[in-house]
């Protein structure tokens, strides 16, 4: 069962949501034990139904391979790649879900720990709620953490929400762990909080491989600080080595937000931030999840800073959340004496001056346009699934007309049934099924992009409005989709269907589906035949066991005989019990379909392999019911 979406899809909730209750507080109190000297590399804590997870930031990820340099790794290669399953398939053509190496093997270190396991069993077994927490290094593998937590939840009956905080963390992966993240509804999960200037949030947009020296001597005072039980430390790192540190990660940093305010393609080995932003300044709070427009502020607030308030910022997570809840977007006045005329122009005003970047004119204008990316630029989530839902109806009299053809093949007199008619299509009635079917696809590809874009409500895919849509669509349509794969030779090029050429937008339908009928009884038995049949891949195993049937007249080795046959005997198990149970339609068993064709085309088969018993033969049972 997958997880439900998560509940926080929009800045505002998780502003709200944290302001509400204690859970920064909570959270960062329990970081800083983690990171006392006396800590392991985590603490687990159970306030009732809440579970709470930090993890320590005192880590040393060393110097060369797999420390702060931009070491990326594929997060789904090797070994290690099936606790992420939950972050899926990527398109061929875009880049693959990467992540900071070092980072990583931290990860799966403490995730190799007898006791972390049985404390996560617990935590998963006890608690309605986990939240995940970490300061600095702590804070990228408590995203990990929460990353692998969702993937594994969604195999789990009745799974916790989780929701990940983290406190100056470093950046973790590229923006096809965005991408992903927002496919899966799982952006809202994560919140991190960033102190104004604070200069580990913005680290791995720079080459660090320069300046690696100036950063080691960073990393250690800002562990010596944590750690030190005095005023005096026993180390510390010369202003010249701070000014370096800040002019060389502020010029990447500007670099990269200019790059993505010009809607450049971003690197696919470049980190890029996911999930919300919760900005801190002194001047308030204000929350973000538009990742163009975090990139944006990341620079322009470390661009108000200096070499000394980059580095002290990173300390002082502790003195600034008690403020926090007081501060979202919740400042009584304004700067300027006029008072806008519209609540939004108020309310990004108000933004502007909780992120303590209004006291320039200039910056306070690049700040607006960057906080003007939080406002969805479409409609509201609410309004687009009602838009939606219109469209459904206006786009239902195409899906009517295929319905109306499937019933003419069905009663045709040449009895080939409706996916051979239209698959070997020669009237201007088949050519003009092929566009509904064409803008059918088109539809549901837009529901699902808009999906993909945390443009529909989080529990969009749970309706039961739209699961029987799509489901209807999906059995009614797919089959098509199969027969032109095959007309087209699409086959050839690609392989078969279903491992090749099968849309995404019916995997996720027969996801959805999957879903829904977890949750209630199995119907009961049929007494008829489906009006359609109900796995709407059928088609394509028939094309498969087609190929397979020619393959066996063609082969002349009795071992490799022996395994095709092995492939017809479990495709006709599958039929024969899909038949059975009249989980199919009529056209399936017409006499001139594909598949009646390959039964008796299997009959003839058995009956010439019964003169070479040295051959395995075919079980003789009986496939089509007589009628």
């Amino acid at each position: 069962m997958e997880a439900e979406g998560s509940i926080f899809e929009t800045s505002e909730m998780v502003a709200n949501f944290l302001a509400s209750t204690n859970l920064l507080l909570d959270s960062w109190r329990l970081c800083n034990q983690a990171n006392s000297p006396a800590s392991g590399p985590f603490l687990v804590q159970h306030n009732g139904p809440v579970g709470l997870v930090a993890f320590s930031g005192m880590h040393d990820l060393g110097l060369g391979s797999g420390s702060y340099m931009n070491d990326m790794v594929a997060l789904q290669d090797g070994e290690n790649g099936g606790l992420f399953s939950g972050l899926g398939r990527y398109d061929q053509d875009e880049a693959p879900v990467m992540v900071h190496v070092g980072l990583l093997q931290l990860f799966l270190v403490i995730y190799g720990c007898p006791s972390f396991q049985a404390q996560m069993k617990s935590l998963l077994e006890k608690s309605k709620s986990i939240i995940l927490t970490g300061h600095s290094i702590g804070g990228a593998i408590a995203s990990l953490t929460a990353l692998w937590l969702l993937s594994y939840i969604q195999t789990i009956p009745s799974p916790p929400q989780i929701l990940c905080i983290t406190f100056g963390s470093p950046l973790l992966g590229n923006k096809s762990l965005l991408k992903s993240l927002l496919r899966q509804r799982w952006a809202g999960n994560f919140c991190h909080v960033v102190l104004k200037h604070d200069i580990i949030p913005r680290l791995l947009f720079a080459p660090l491989a320069p300046i690696n020296t100036q950063l080691h001597c960073l990393l250690k005072l800002i562990q010596l600080s944590i750690t030190s039980q005095s005023e005096q430390l026993p180390f510390n790192v010369t202003d010249e080595i701070k000014d370096q540190l800040f002019r060389f990660v502020l010029a990447y940093t500007e670099a990269v937000a200019k790059e993505s305010a010009e809607n450049m393609e971003i690197p696919a080995g470049l980190y890029w931030p996911f999930g919300n932003y919760l900005f801190y300044s002194e001047e308030g709070t204000v929350c973000v999840d538009n990742a163009d427009a975090v990139v944006k502020l990341l620079y322009l607030m470390l661009a108000m800073g200096n070499s000394g308030s980059c580095c002290e910022d990173h300390l002082k997570y502790g003195d600034c959340v008690e403020r926090m809840s007081f501060q979202f977007l919740m400042r009584r006045g304004f700067i300027h004496e006029d008072v806008p005329a519209s609540s939004y122009d108020a309310g990004l005003k108000l933004a502007v001056e909780s992120s303590g970047l209004a006291s320039q004119e200039s910056v306070s204008r690049q700040a607006e346009d960057s906080l003007k990316m939080v406002k969805q630029t479409g409609l509201t989530p609410s309004l687009n699934s009602a838009r939606l839902a219109i469209a459904l109806a206006k786009i239902t009299p195409h899906r009517a007309q295929i319905e109306w053809y499937k019933a003419s093949c069905d009663e045709s007199e040449n009895q080939m049934g409706y996916y051979d008619s239209f698959k070997r299509r020669a009237s201007k009635r088949d050519y003009q099924v092929n566009l509904f079917r064409i803008k059918l696809a088109s539809f549901w590809d837009n529901v699902i992009n808009k999906i993909d874009n945390n443009e529909l409500p989080h529990d969009f895919h749970k309706r039961r409005k739209w699961v029987n849509a799509s489901h209807f669509y999906q059995l009614l349509v797919e089959p098509l989709d199969i027969a032109e794969y095959y007309r087209s030779g699409e086959h050839l090029k690609k392989g078969h269907y279903l491992r090749n050429g099968r849309e995404r937008r019916h995997e996720l339908f027969s996801k959805w589906w999957r879903e829904k009928n977890n949750a209630v009884e199995e119907e009961s038995k049929r007494s008829k035949l489906a009006s359609l049949t109900q796995d709407s891949r059928f088609w394509a195993h028939v094309e498969e066991a087609r190929e397979l049937l020619e393959k066996i007249r063609q082969e002349k080795n009795s071992s490799n005989v022996a395994q095709l046959l092995q492939g017809i005997d479990e495709f006709e198990g599958y039929a024969k019990k899909l038949i059975g149970n009249k989980e199919v339609s009529s056209d399936v068993l017409a006499k001139n379909s594909s598949y009646s064709m390959w039964v008796e085309e299997v009959r003839e088969l058995r009956l010439q392999m019964q003169q070479f018993p040295q051959l395995p033969s075919f079980v003789d049972a009986e496939m089509v019911p007589r009628q």
